[in-house]
């Protein structure tokens, strides 16, 4: 059983029946002595998509979940249906926006590097690359002389999803974003 301590982002647990994945960690440190390090977990429940923030000691167990990672492609999207291929064996499966939560802000059409979380047969999630590449479809003119240190502006990507970008990028450039912040990197 995995202790608190050992969990990071992407890590898997059972909590009250249900498997959830840790989306983000942070670790606190008190002062005073013979404090224990306290960790803050956002969860998100895999089966129905809830969030869940919940704070533990190191040494706190949580339940383990056998499941498996398979490398799919991400295919198209019908109305609010993403469509997911196998890449093993062809076969084909759709999640709702809702089941996916942040990871429909970065995928395009015939993306490779996906990872499905898959337990019992059936799929709980996708697991997203921790960098992609999406092109700038729209933002502000660049200005002349702008460097790299100086402002930022939004930036609207091919997904829909907008971040800030410096003021020397232009639309139909192409830009690296993380995934698990979804802050900009830089140019592809």
């Amino acid at each position: 059983m995995p202790k608190a301590s050992e969990l990071k982002s992407g890590s898997i647990v059972e909590i009250k029946g249900d498997p959830h994945m840790v989306e983000s960690v942070q670790i606190q440190t008190p002062s005073a002595r013979g404090g224990a390090s306290l960790y803050k977990f956002r969860f998100r429940n895999l089966a129905n998509g809830q969030k869940l923030d919940q704070t533990s000691k190191g040494d706190d167990a949580f339940g383990e979940i056998s499941f498996q990672r398979r490398e799919v492609q991400y295919v198209y999207r019908q109305q609010d249906e993403y469509t997911f291929m196998d890449l093993a064996d062809y076969s084909q499966f759709a999640l709702r926006e809702k089941e996916l939560g942040d990871a429909v802000n970065y995928l395009r059409e015939d993306m490779e590097g996906i990872l499905a979380l898959i337990a019992d047969g059936k799929v709980l999630g996708v697991e997203m690359p921790p960098v992609v590449e999406l092109e700038i479809v729209e933002c502000d003119p660049s200005i002349r002389g702008a460097s790299a240190t100086a402002r930022t502006k939004p930036a609207k990507l091919t997904s829909g999803l907008v971040v800030q970008v410096p003021e020397y990028l232009a639309p139909n450039e192409t830009i690296r974003v993380d995934t698990r912040t979804g802050k900009f990197l830089g140019r592809a």
